[in-house]
């Protein structure tokens, strides 16, 4: 029994004497300081983060502060609460949906023989010189192809066949992979 207590004294004495020694004050040091380290890195992380998802100054700070006051669990609990999409990501998306209305609310018209984008109200293709649409002989308004009577002076129309109606752009399909 006495083997045992001394045995056992010697290995306490000499893990006492590991931390008492100046090779556990540097491993001790620097594990703190990498943890101290690693904890602002996160705080950094969470303001540039919120930063690029926030647009309230004030909201930006107090994710910050959550990222920094309960060491390491803030930036977790910020990540649940999160915007989920950048703001630049939001205002990129908006500008493409801004384009898409206008394009499909603009009616963009184009000859049907050279493409060129032409007006509603021209009577022939200033690229190609295909007549789009007839005039009307009254008033001189340009006319559609189906219609019969001027909407502008209420003239009847005769049609002389020698228009070419305006086409809409086409949508082009994808093609299926073979």
């Amino acid at each position: 029994m006495s083997l045992l207590l001394a045995s056992s004294n010697g290995t306490f004495s000499s893990v006492h004497d590991f931390f008492q020694s100046g090779t556990w004050l540097v491993i001790r040091n620097l594990a703190i300081f990498f943890v101290i380290v690693f904890w602002l890195a996160v705080a950094f992380w969470t303001y540039k983060d919120a930063r690029r998802r926030i647009e309230d100054p004030w909201l930006v700070v107090m994710a910050t502060v959550l990222g920094l006051v309960p060491p390491f669990v803030g930036a977790f609990i910020y990540m649940l609460f999160r915007p989920p999409e950048y703001l630049e990501d939001v205002r990129e998306r908006e500008l493409e949906i801004k384009a898409m209305e206008r394009r499909l609310g603009g009616r963009d018209l184009h000859c049907p023989v050279c493409r060129a984008e032409v007006d509603s109200s021209y009577l022939v293709c200033p690229v190609c010189t295909t007549r789009l649409r007839q005039a009307c002989s009254s008033c001189g308004a340009p006319l559609e192809a189906l219609w019969q009577v001027c909407p502008y002076c209420e003239t009847s129309i005769e049609s002389d066949g020698n228009t070419v109606p305006i086409e809409q752009p086409r949508r082009r399909r994808r093609e299926r992979p073979a």
